[in-house]
């Protein structure tokens, strides 16, 4: 049981980079961000995903806009901003620190 808590809890910590990581490819709406977590076996929900796009928005880091669906209601479509962009390319620079880090570690 510990091990899928550390694995969850590893999952949480990435959460926010790879939603910025996501939206640098796009614009884009929750249900589509979902999806593209969970082809990546991130396995989230929106209750978990709101609250990120809701803290980055607050953060300055995302903007969103309303646009018409051609099924359903209007979707809120999320962007990077430019700030988000920097923040983003500092999670880049940190990531790949860690990465060489832990294969400091692991290869040693």
């Amino acid at each position: 049981m510990r091990e899928e808590n550390v694995k969850a809890q590893m999952r949480k910590g990435i959460l926010d980079y790879c939603v910025l990581a996501i939206l640098d490819s796009g614009d884009s709406y929750a249900p589509a961000i979902i999806a593209e977590l969970k082809r990546a076996e991130m396995i989230v929900v929106e209750g978990t995903l709101y609250p990120i796009l809701s803290r980055m928005k607050n953060a300055g880091y995302l903007t969103y806009r309303w646009e018409e669906s051609p099924q359903g209601p209007p979707r809120k479509y999320y962007a990077l901003t430019a700030e988000g962009k920097e923040y983003l390319a500092s999670l880049d620079e940190a990531w790949e620190r860690l990465v060489e880090q832990i294969r400091a570690i692991r290869n040693k």
